[in-house]
């Protein structure tokens, strides 16, 4: 007859360290799917904020080309700041143009060009009526008037 080799029993130590083991991974793989759920989510939060933040700097930026006069030929802004002074003292005369190629102040008050906004310090001797001109060098001209008055 034969004899089968008897087999040892499995320690209690063996198996302990056989289900710790399978545990452990277990452990590891829940942990490693949590770590990257998280991470995957926080980076499709920063994706439409970063997408968000595009779109309203794209809007924005439309809105201040469309206030600063789109593609229109056109005097934005022109005044003085203040408009009554007494003599001696000076004001702010101020202008904005948009898709201008020249532009003419009369009486002149130094030198000027186009511009979105500008300002320059004037010091008339009596109560003055100034005259902006812009030209979009294609023969058309638009014309403002501000007076700044002597007290």
């Amino acid at each position: 007859m034969r004899t089968e080799p008897e087999q040892k029993p499995i320690s209690r130590a063996r198996k302990v360290w056989q289900y710790g083991a399978i545990v452990l991974a277990l452990a590891l793989l829940y942990s490693g799917w949590t770590v990257y759920s998280r991470w995957q989510s926080d980076r499709d939060l920063e994706q439409k904020a970063s997408n968000q933040k595009q779109k309203t700097e794209r809007e924005d930026a439309a809105k201040t080309v469309e206030n600063l006069g789109g593609n229109k030929f056109d005097i934005l802004s022109f005044y003085a700041s203040p408009g009554k002074i007494r003599r001696g003292e000076s004001s702010q005369l101020c202008y904005g143009v948009s898709n201008a190629k020249a532009i003419r102040l009369d009486p002149p008050a130094g030198d000027v060009w186009p511009s979105y906004s500008r300002c320059l310090d004037v010091t008339p001797s009596r109560t003055t009526t100034y005259t902006l001109t812009a030209d979009d060098g294609q023969g058309n001209a638009k014309t403002s008037s501000l007076t700044i008055e002597l007290k």
